[in-house]
């Protein structure tokens, strides 16, 4: 019986499904030591993991038999692809599958910064009623701009359109032809940064997009737009950022990637109630609904690997 290796959270179903043929060790803490993996390196010959463990070509080159890794989610950055198209090994993600969850974070986030909600909830809670002491804006007529226009961005698109939004996108890697029914205005990226009210970022962390939103492009935005990211957080200077938003650069931002995760405690101690800002822990594409499809794909599509 083949050996696969879990390392996070999956669907209890899809799991119960992989058991049923596999021999599977299942640890969904096993992530938080990088190098405690290395114990199941022998027989293991394929790995299912998330974003947090990291499989460089150190850990990789201890596993001789290892055929096949299974992404419970999109982003390739914490694997050695080099090293796995080297040996072979075929690596599944889970493209698409959690888009809907994250188009869905994206939208809440725009409108919750546009309406001040994190600050006026705070301020509620403690007893003030400060009902006239923000301007709050609606969605309506703002300019929508995307940097990388790939699945999410599309969902994303797609929910903006009953909200009266102009949506302008920048990608320097997309083929015209296949975004050609969203009807959408593709400019240069300096340009998005002088039109848009909002800036949701939709790229993959490479050594081009790393820090590409940094202390200069923070000063070529001319409208203090809202920022979101549900990307990678390296492809922001975190910092830079904090300090565009104590320049009144930006109006808002909203942040479910960091740089390093969890959050450095020197960038949350910088955090405020007063601000306007919404920080989660890496869950705009975690939803109940999301996980069932990511983990029984990953799952249907590891049997598949080893029937072949």
């Amino acid at each position: 019986m083949k050996k696969i290796l879990i390392t996070e959270f999956m669907d209890q179903s899809a799991l119960d499904e992989l058991k049923s043929i596999f021999e599977v060790t299942f640890d969904p803490n096993l992530w938080r030591d990088k190098m405690s993996i290395l114990k199941f390196s022998k027989d293991t010959e394929g790995i299912i993991i998330r974003n947090k463990t990291t499989l460089s070509k150190e850990i990789l080159s201890e596993f001789s038999k290892l055929k096949f890794i299974g992404r419970l989610g999109v982003g390739l950055d914490n694997i050695d692809m080099d090293y796995c198209s080297e040996k072979k090994i075929k690596v599944q993600p889970a493209s698409g599958l959690n888009a809907d969850s994250v188009a869905e974070y994206v939208i809440q986030a725009a409108l919750s910064l546009l309406k001040k909600i994190p600050i006026l909830h705070q301020k509620t809670i403690k007893g003030s009623w400060p009902r006239n002491s923000f301007t709050l804006n609606e969605i309506q007529g703002k300019t929508f701009g995307f940097i990388g226009f790939g699945e999410i961005a599309k969902k994303v698109f797609k929910r903006l359109e009953p909200f009266g939004v102009h949506c302008v996108a920048h990608d320097p890697y997309i083929d015209k032809n296949n975004v050609a029914e969203f009807k959408i205005e593709l400019i240069d990226f300096e340009k998005l940064l002088q039109l848009s009210n909002i800036i949701s970022i939709h790229l993959p962390l490479t050594n081009e997009t790393k820090e590409l939103i940094n202390k200069d492009t923070f000063k070529k935005m001319s409208k203090s737009p809202i920022i979101i990211n549900t990307s990678r957080g390296s492809i922001i200077n975190e910092y830079d950022l904090l300090e565009a938003y104590r320049e009144n650069l930006i109006t808002g931002f909203s942040l479910d990637v960091y740089e390093k995760e969890p959050v450095e405690k020197k960038f949350y101690d910088q955090i405020s109630n007063d601000m306007n800002c919404i920080l989660t822990p890496h869950i705009a594409g975690v939803t109940e609904e999301s996980n069932f499809r990511v983990s029984k794909f990953i799952a249907e599509s590891t049997i598949k690997f080893f029937k072949n």
